[in-house]
């Protein structure tokens, strides 16, 4: 059975407010497999399930709180076991916030604090603290993050864990047809249905932009050039300030009316272009 390796489990936790949604997405970005409140009692049983588990789970980021209630005091006992057991010892990522900023944070977003019975958040933070104490005191790091934006909590979190195993930025270049619905899950969509239409001519219409003679048909116009010439300034202005921002993946779509030939055309050559500098990902939606 594949037993995963010490140090490839890693426990987030810390003060309500002070970031541990950042966390957990930023783990998912670099290829963590994450659960988030999983409640403390449940940790050893959990345990057994990996060490036990066929399937190798190489690296595992799980978020425990106060939000597991009164359970979430034994906790230290757990880890202690643990340890001793050698079954594996994970590394405590604890996030800290001082007092104004949590306040802050929870007037910002209107949530009550999960600790506070009369709704006031500071109550709630004061017993999360006496709570958190032990386990702030077994954590391998430690991030106070009340000065700290998402993206620099991040970049942070990424230079404690990632080493090798960061995952690249990769831009996908979808085409689609707009009568088949708008993609969903694109960062942009560029419509290029003002493009002269392949589809009116006899002879083109059954094939798509991924055909010579349709990608030359749509490619040989002068607002087609023109358009390539500014999306090209677009994308070399706009990709490294994604890759900056901190995003993962770029998802560029590329829509016309069915989606067979002028987005799967300009999808192809921007595809081939910004592959040169960033791995990108070309799919077709709609090519039938």
């Amino acid at each position: 059975m594949n037993e995963p390796r010490m140090s490839d489990l890693v426990i987030i936790t810390g003060m309500s407010g002070a970031g541990k949604s950042v966390a957990i997405q930023s783990f998912e970005d670099m290829g963590y497999y994450c659960i988030d409140n999983l409640p403390p009692d449940l940790l050893p049983k959990f345990i057994d399930l990996l060490v036990d588990s066929e399937r190798s789970y190489e690296k595992i980021a799980l978020v425990m709180d106060v939000r597991g209630g009164e359970v979430f005091g034994p906790i230290s006992e757990t880890l202690t076991q643990l340890e001793e057991s050698r079954k594996i010892s994970p590394r405590i990522l604890f996030l800290e916030a001082d007092n104004q900023t949590l306040v802050s944070r929870y007037k910002e977003t209107r949530r009550s604090h999960p600790l506070a019975k009369l709704g006031l958040p500071l109550e709630g933070i004061n017993k999360e603290r006496l709570l958190l104490e032990v386990i702030k005191g077994r954590s391998q790091h430690i991030i106070d993050t009340s000065k700290l934006k998402p993206k620099q909590l991040k970049e942070k979190i990424e230079q404690l864990f990632s080493g090798d195993t960061h995952t690249p930025f990769v831009i996908n270049v979808m085409s689609f047809g707009f009568k088949h619905g708008l993609p969903i899950d694109a960062d942009l969509v560029l419509d290029v249905r003002f493009l002269p239409n392949p589809y009116y001519i006899e002879e083109l219409r059954p094939m798509s932009g991924l055909d010579h003679e349709v990608s030359s048909y749509v490619m040989k116009w002068t607002e087609t050039k023109k358009l390539v010439e500014k999306l090209t300034d677009l994308f070399e202005f706009m990709i490294p300030h994604y890759k900056r921002e901190g995003k993962s993946q770029l998802i560029i779509a590329f829509g016309c009316t069915g989606g067979q030939h002028r987005s799967v055309t300009l999808a192809e050559y921007f595809g081939e272009y910004l592959q040169q500098e960033t791995p990108t990902v070309i799919m077709h939606r709609d090519v039938k």
